[in-house]
């Protein structure tokens, strides 16, 4: 089976600035990967190129096999987002964002109803589905969020950020409830951040740093390589965040 996400020799510039350099990887169906990098690493840019939000770059992204260029139809019904900004409209219940997200995806009103219904009941939001979204607390409001995402049945599930603004119990619930997606569902998650201990033990993690993926292993065997402690100091160091030096090697 092609990957859920295949992105090869990816290059991106804004305003004769280099924001994306070389970029290659592969998200198989099922698996959790971490997109770890600091503000302004290229990470938003990275996923408005998969989502086609921005189209001026160099290189081929692939979805679930299909070219998001020419096949975008066929891609972009396979991919959910959570972007970093809320997009829920704060005036509609929980129920009429998620009947709209379907609307936009050809569903009929029984469907994304019973569609509704079930990612609702994925994210323990059963019992809000009448609830105006501006009731709801933020983690409450990123798991409509990823409920929305998963609406048309995605095999890739790409969140941008996602736990920006939330508490440390709202967080943690979120990055657990995304490994059940990819153990339980098959789904495939990106997940961006530059908040380290988002990265769970055993979680494959890319580390992207102006533009370039330095790295791209399992967390563990990343700290080995680079003969740290933990993951935090890896990261620091492939960073330059230890020194202020040059950047380490990506293997």
């Amino acid at each position: 089976m092609a990957p859920a996400l295949a992105v090869r020799d990816l290059e991106f510039s804004y305003a004769g600035k280099r924001v994306l350099e070389s970029v290659s990887l592969a998200i198989e169906a099922g698996e959790f990967a971490v997109l770890l990098g600091p503000n302004g690493a290229g990470k938003t840019t990275l996923f408005s190129l998969i989502t086609r939000l921005h189209d001026r770059r160099r290189g081929e992204i692939r979805i679930g096999g299909y070219d998001v260029r020419r096949q975008a139809v066929q891609a972009h019904a396979r991919i959910g987002v959570v972007f970093q900004q809320p997009t829920l409209d704060l005036d509609l219940s929980v129920a009429q964002n998620l009947a709209y997200h379907g609307a936009l995806h050809g569903m009929g009103p029984r469907e994304a109803r019973r569609q509704a219904e079930l990612q609702l009941e994925r994210v323990g939001l059963s019992d809000q589905h009448r609830t105006r979204v501006r009731r709801l607390s933020g983690g409450q409001r990123r798991r409509v969020e990823i409920a929305r995402g998963l609406m048309h049945s995605p095999r890739l599930l790409l969140l941008d950020e996602p736990t920006v603004g939330l508490d440390i119990a709202s967080r943690r619930e979120l990055v657990e409830h995304a490994h059940r997606l990819c153990a339980e569902e098959g789904v495939a998650v990106l997940w961006a951040t530059h908040l380290i201990d988002e990265a769970r033990p055993g979680d494959r993690v890319l580390v992207l740093h102006r533009g370039r993926l330095l790295a791209d292993e399992r967390a563990e065997a990343l700290a080995d390589r680079l003969g740290v402690a933990n993951l935090g100091d890896a990261f620091d160091l492939l960073t330059g965040g230890l020194t202020g030096g040059e950047e380490a090697p990506c293997a």
